[in-house]
C-alpha cells in the first residue's frame, strides 16, 4: 500500500487548465482515468489527508504509484479523451456499465464497396450504420423482410457474395426480387449504395418521403393502366407501413430523443434507456453498473452520455437524438451538450422532462430501471451457490461457529418521533421468510415513544428476546416440532400439517412465534445501535446470538466490543446479503410507519365513541360536512341521520360535548 505523498508531484508542477489525468500502480497500469475544469485543483483535492477521502477514493489512492496528467484545449476535449482513454485501459477504479444482456442490432455496412444490412453484436465498426438496439434478433429480421421489397439490399456473407459472382447466379434471394443482386451486376455499384443509403435514412425514421414516392409511382402506374405495377407498389406501401407500424407512437409531435433512467443503492445501479425516433420506441437498452468509485447521480449520467454516445461517427443522421432526457443534469452541463452537438452536427438538448408524455414516458423508462435492479438482484439472491457462498463469508468475517441459517435484522422508523416503529425481518437459507416478519410500536420508557433510535431499538430487542425466552420455557424443550408424547404420526393424524422447523405450541401443534432464536442479528446502524442492542441482550443473559451492524453510509459492518468496523469487499456477496436484509428491514419498518401515521393524520374524534362505528362516523361527517357542525346539532338533527337511533345519538353528543374529548387530528398514543 503506498502513501500517496511518495508520488505527490511538487508544488506548482500542476497547470491550472482543463485536462485528463492518470492514476497508475507500482507496475505502469492506468487504475483511474478523470477529467477536470483545473487539474490543479482536482490533483491536490487527491493529496489532503487520506483519512478524510472516501473509502473507495483511499484505496485507490493509496493501490496507485504515480500520477501523469494531460493539457487540453477545451473541457469538451477533455470529455472525448477521457473516454478514449477509459475504453483503451479499462481502468478498475472507473465505473464500468456492462449490458445487463448482449443486445442485436441492425447494421448497414455502407462503408463496404456493396453495403450489406446484417444483425450484428458487440462492438461498433466505423463506417457502420447502426440502429435498435432490438431487444430479439427476429424482430430485427421481420422488419428487414418487409423492407427489401423496397429497398432490395445485400443480405448475404462475403462468402456467399463472393461464390454468386464466381457462379454468374445469384441466391434465392436475387430469384424472389428481395436483393437487387449487385452479385452479379443487375444493379451498379453506386445504384446499390444509394439503395443502402435509401434503407438506411428510412430506419433511422425518415419515413414518409419514401411512402409519399410510392404512392405517386403507384398513381402513376394506374393512370398508364399498368395495374401490375401499381398493385406491386400498393404491396410495397403496404409493406412499409407494417414496418412502421411495428413501433407504436409515443410521442405525438415526432420526437426524437433517447429517454434515461437511473435506480440503484451504493454499490450498484441499473441503468435504460428508451430510443424513440420519429415519435416511436425503436429501441431499449440497458446495463448494471458497480460503484467502484466514489461518484453521484450527475456524474454517472455524464459517464453514460459518454459510452453511450461516445462511439458515434460525427453528423451520422440518427446516431444522436435532438433531446436527450434524463434523470439528473450532469455536472458539466454546457460541455456535455455542446460535445454532442459537435456529434450530430446540430444543436442537441439535455434536459429533465418536466411535464405531459415525456415525463410519462420518463416514468416508464424509471421503472424498467428498477424492475431490472431487482431482477439483478433476484439472480444473484436465487442461486444456490451464491446463498451459500454469502452466508460463509458473514461466517468467516464475525467469526461464527457455524453459517447463520437465520438472520434477523432490525430497522426504527418514525418522524422527528412520532409514529415510531420498528420492524423484524428474517432470512432464513439467505432468503426472505416473510411469514416471520413483525413490525412494533415504539412505547418508551413514558409511554409516548423513545428518545432515540438507541433507546428504541433496545427496546424491540429487549421485547423480541423476552418473547424468545418465554416461548423456550413453555415449549418444554421440543425439538424440531415433537413433544416427548408426540410422533409425526400423531401429528399428522391431528391434521397438523407437515413437522416444522422450530418448537412448537403442544397443545395446538402450531410454530411458536418467537421460540426460535436467529443465529445472527442484524441492526440498521453503526456503533451506538449494536451498543444498545448487545446491551438488551446482557441484561437477558443471552450470549448465544451472534450481534452486527451495517453503517449505511460506508457499508461497514460494526460488532460489540470493537472499536473498529470490519470491512467486506465491495463485491462481496456476503456483503449483498447483508445490505438485502437492511434494505428489506428498512422497506419494512416505512410502510409500517406510512401506515401508521395515515392513521393517525386521519383520526377523529368520533373513532372514540362508544357503539360508533366507521360506517355511521363516515354518514355524520358526511351529513353535516364537519365536526364543528356535528358539535353544535342538537340530538334530534343527529337522530335523523340515516342508520343514527336516539340512543346513539344521545351518546354522539354527549362526547362531543364532554371537555375531555380530544380535537381532530391528535396523534393516538402508541400502543
Amino acid at each position: 500500500m503506498a502513501d500517496p505523498a511518495t508520488y505527490r508531484p511538487a508544488p506548482g508542477e500542476i497547470p491550472d487548465q482543463p485536462g485528463v489525468y492518470r492514476f497508475r500502480d507500482e507496475h505502469g497500469r492506468v487504475i483511474y482515468v478523470g477529467k477536470a475544469k483545473s487539474l490543479r485543483q482536482r490533483l491536490n483535492s487527491y493529496f489532503q489527508d487520506v483519512a478524510g477521502l472516501h473509502p473507495r477514493t483511499q484505496a485507490m489512492v493509496t493501490t496507485a504509484a504515480s500520477v501523469q496528467w494531460t493539457v487540453v484545449g477545451t473541457e469538451v476535449e477533455s470529455l472525448a479523451l477521457e473516454y478514449s482513454w477509459i475504453k483503451e485501459y479499462d481502468p478498475r477504479f472507473n465505473v464500468k456499465y456492462r449490458d445487463d444482456k448482449s443486445y442485436p442490432y441492425l447494421a448497414v455496412t455502407l462503408a463496404e464497396q456493396f453495403p450489406r444490412v446484417q444483425v450484428m453484436r458487440g462492438a461498433k465498426r466505423p463506417g457502420t450504420r447502426y440502429f435498435g438496439p432490438y431487444a430479439h434478433a427476429w424482430a430485427i429480421r421481420e422488419t428487414v423482410d418487409l423492407l427489401l421489397r423496397v429497398f432490395p439490399v445485400r443480405t448475404c456473407s462475403a462468402g456467399v457474395f463472393k461464390r454468386a459472382g464466381q457462379q454468374g447466379r445469384p441466391c434465392l434471394l436475387g430469384y424472389i426480387d428481395k436483393c437487387s443482386a449487385p452479385c452479379v451486376g443487375r444493379i451498379s455499384q453506386e445504384d446499390h449504395h444509394v439503395l443502402a443509403e435509401e434503407f438506411a435514412d428510412f430506419m433511422a425514421g425518415d419515413t414518409a418521403k419514401f411512402t409519399r414516392r410510392l404512392t405517386a409511382r403507384m398513381k402513376e402506374a394506374a393512370a398508364e393502366l399498368d395495374f401490375e405495377r401499381a398493385a406491386r407498389l400498393r404491396d410495397d406501401i403496404a409493406a412499409l407501413e407494417r414496418a412502421t407500424e411495428k413501433n407504436a407512437v409515443v410521442l405525438s409531435d415526432g420526437t426524437d430523443a433517447d429517454i434515461f433512467a437511473l435506480a440503484g443503492d451504493d454499490l450498484e445501479a441499473a441503468v435504460q434507456v428508451f430510443h424513440v425516433r420519429d415519435g416511436r420506441i425503436r429501441g431499449q437498452r440497458g446495463w448494471v453498473v458497480e460503484k467502484v468509485e466514489d461518484v453521484t447521480d450527475a456524474q454517472m449520467i455524464e459517464r453514460l452520455l459518454q459510452q453511450v454516445y461516445g462511439e458515434a461517427e460525427p453528423g451520422v443522421t440518427g446516431t444522436v437524438p435532438r433531446e436527450v432526457l434524463v434523470p439528473t443534469l450532469p455536472e458539466d452541463l454546457e460541455q456535455v451538450q455542446t460535445w454532442l452537438t459537435g456529434l450530430r452536427g446540430s444543436r442537441v438538448q439535455v434536459r429533465i422532462p418536466q411535464r405531459g408524455d415525456k415525463r410519462e414516458l420518463a416514468a416508464t423508462v424509471q421503472k424498467n430501471a428498477e424492475h431490472a435492479l431487482a431482477l439483478h438482484r433476484t439472480r444473484r439472491a436465487g442461486d444456490l451457490t451464491t446463498r451459500s457462498q454469502a452466508l460463509q463469508e458473514i461466517q468467516e468475517a464475525l467469526g461464527l461457529e457455524s453459517a447463520p441459517l437465520r438472520i434477523e435484522c432490525y430497522d426504527v422508523s418514525h418522524n422527528q418521533g412520532t409514529y415510531q416503529v420498528a420492524s423484524m425481518v428474517v432470512f432464513e437459507d439467505g432468503l426472505a421468510r416473510k411469514s416471520e416478519y413483525r413490525q412494533f410500536t415504539i412505547r418508551g420508557a413514558e409511554g409516548d415513544g423513545a428518545r432515540d433510535d438507541t433507546e428504541a431499538m433496545h427496546e424491540v430487542i429487549t421485547r423480541r428476546f423476552r418473547r424468545y425466552l418465554a416461548e423456550r420455557e413453555k415449549a418444554d424443550d421440543l425439538e424440531l416440532g415433537l413433544g416427548e408424547d408426540q410422533t409425526a404420526e400423531a401429528l399428522a393424524d391431528a391434521d397438523l400439517g407437515a413437522v416444522r422447523s422450530g418448537p412448537v405450541d403442544p397443545t395446538t401443534g402450531k410454530p411458536q412465534r418467537f421460540a426460535y432464536p436467529p443465529n445472527l442479528v442484524v441492526v440498521d446502524g453503526g456503533p451506538p445501535q449494536v451498543a444498545a442492542a448487545q446491551r438488551a441482550l446482557d441484561e437477558l443473559g443471552i450470549d448465544d446470538v451472534a450481534l452486527c451492524g451495517l453503517a449505511k453510509r460506508l457499508e461497514e459492518v460494526w460488532v460489540p466490543h470493537d472499536d473498529y468496523p470490519v470491512i467486506l469487499q465491495r463485491s462481496s456477496e456476503g456483503l449483498y446479503l447483508l445490505q438485502r436484509l437492511r434494505d428489506e428491514a428498512h422497506r419494512f419498518a416505512i410502510t409500517a410507519h406510512r401506515r401508521k401515521s395515515s392513521k393517525g393524520m386521519t383520526a377523529s374524534v368520533l373513532d372514540d365513541v362508544p357503539g360508533l362505528g366507521p360506517s355511521r362516523a363516515a354518514a355524520l361527517l358526511q351529513h353535516f360536512g364537519s365536526v364543528k357542525r356535528l358539535r353544535a346539532a342538537s340530538v334530534e338533527e343527529v337522530a335523523a341521520v340515516p342508520g343514527m337511533g336516539p340512543k346513539t345519538a344521545q351518546t354522539v353528543v354527549d362526547a362531543l360535548a364532554s371537555p375531555a374529548t380530544a380535537p381532530v387530528g391528535t396523534t393516538p398514543s402508541a400502543s
